[in-house]
């Protein structure tokens, strides 16, 4: 039998790599928790005031549009809180007549390797995020109040001077809701997006193109740069009560609506992506859904086939 001799300098030094591979993965999972708590102040009671002011002027003999200002108190809930993703469902309130709209949804995933990606009008792709950008990224997803993609985007968390800060890649999203009506000269925003955790709040800023696309997606015409900016400042002046109720009454069937969905989604494996064939506005989809969800609040009973008869409507493969 041979014994060999370990070294006290080896063995010193084994035990230090092993140290500093520790130290890193705690390291790491100490700003994935840090991260994941940045996301979770995203959620509570707010008033949000949004403003949109285009800036640079791209088309020859285009003429800059008026600002848009909004106010809407809005409500955040956590629909999924795991170490590597988070789910926030938004919800607006008139105060006045208790009136609630379901309205965007974020889906936060860390190291994500898959997004949805708008490719040209009513299209979204599945795509495979580069691998350059996946260590210690976050993926946004943006979904619309039809569990429809709007956009996906990547990016890091920022603590500069102990301000947690999100900034996002450029990607493509659909022409805004806020200009469904109103514009005909675009059909797609090249954005990019930043986050920001404040002391009574949070704050996104976007900093858009106006692009008119061909239909196969390619760029044709820029029309003006565009800067918005949303502040969500918590309130306790405005009764959220009906919007709470509204979700408690109304998350189980938004839940088997997104598991409807599952399959045209980067989330799932195999998914290709989705061609919606609605019009831009995508009510064709969004009002029989909201339409279910009041039935359900109202206590009556909808059945899973009842929600893949709208979704195949209006749901193809890209």
């Amino acid at each position: 039998m041979v014994t060999r001799k370990v070294s006290m300098k080896s063995l010193v030094m084994a035990v230090l790599a092993a140290s500093a591979v520790a130290g890193a993965a705690q390291a790491q999972n100490a700003n994935v928790g840090r991260d994941r708590q940045s996301i979770l102040k995203m959620q509570g009671e707010y008033v949000a005031s949004s403003s949109y002011e285009e800036t640079v002027l791209l088309k020859q003999g285009y003429d800059r549009a008026l600002p848009q200002l909004d106010r809407v108190n809005e409500l955040v809930v956590v629909v999924q809180d795991t170490p590597t993703k988070v789910v926030l469902q938004h919800l607006a309130l008139d105060p006045r007549t208790g009136d609630v709209s379901k309205s965007v949804r974020q889906d936060w995933t860390y190291e994500a390797s898959r997004r949805t990606e708008f490719s040209r009008d009513q299209t979204w792709l599945n795509e495979a995020i580069p691998t350059s950008k996946i260590p210690e990224s976050w993926t946004q997803c943006v979904y619309d109040a039809s569990e429809a993609p709007l956009y996906c985007t990547t990016g890091y968390w920022f603590y500069a001077d102990g301000i947690a800060t999100w900034a996002g890649d450029v990607v493509w999203r659909p022409l805004p809701r806020r200009e469904h009506s109103i514009r005909s000269d675009y059909n797609a925003l090249r954005t990019t997006n930043r986050y920001t955790i404040t002391p009574n709040g949070w704050a996104q800023e976007q900093f858009n193109t106006k692009v008119q696309r061909r239909p196969d997606g390619t760029a044709e015409q820029e029309v003006a740069r565009e800067v918005g900016f949303t502040e969500y400042q918590r309130t306790n002046k405005v009764d959220f009560a009906p919007a709470h109720a509204y979700w408690d009454a109304t998350k189980a069937y938004w839940a088997r609506v997104r598991v409807q969905w599952e399959p045209y989604l980067a989330s799932s494996p195999r998914a290709r992506g989705v061609r919606l064939k609605t019009r831009v506005d995508g009510m064709a989809l969004t009002e029989p859904l909201l339409n279910q969800a009041e039935k359900t609040r109202n206590g009556e009973q909808i059945v899973d086939e009842e929600i893949v008869r709208v979704l195949n409507r209006v749901l193809g493969t890209p």
